[in-house]
């Protein structure tokens, strides 16, 4: 008991709630894995340094966007018209509300065919992670 309480004091100290104050738990269920990009086409030329082939399909990386949700990284697929045909993650919050709002942004970027799109609301720091990735791709180009 005493120990207990001596415990509970030591705890509660000011050193104690310095550590409780400073405690940051990560978001829970926030896992970022490699997404593998899939094969590309036999047509397809790919490059991460920006696809110096002029003429065919060539993906391009983004770079890598970590934030306090996961890790975001984005590969462009650019077309012979030098469009964006697809948008690909090779990394990608495994939970939360980044996850859903993943799909949103790959369809908004083939949309604006830029990285001027806007957030998900609730998903911030994802999407901001998301268009940073997505605008070193597209200045790799």
């Amino acid at each position: 008991m005493k120990k207990t309480i001596v415990a509970a004091t030591v705890a509660l100290s000011p050193f104690g709630f310095l550590g409780v104050w400073l405690y940051e738990p990560g978001p829970l269920g926030s896992e970022t894995v490699a997404v593998a990009a899939p094969a590309p086409a036999p047509s397809t030329v790919s490059s991460s340094d920006g696809g110096a082939s002029e003429g065919s399909e060539r993906t391009v990386d983004g770079s890598v966007e970590s934030n306090r949700y996961g890790t975001v990284q984005v590969q462009l697929v650019i077309s012979a018209e030098d469009k964006i045909a697809d948008v690909r993650l090779l990394r990608r919050p495994t939970s939360g509300r980044g996850v859903d709002a993943i799909p949103v942004l790959q369809q908004e970027t083939l949309t604006a065919q830029s990285a001027d799109i806007d957030t998900v609301s609730g998903a911030t720091s994802t999407s901001e992670s998301y268009v940073k990735s997505l605008q070193a791709a597209l200045d790799a180009r």
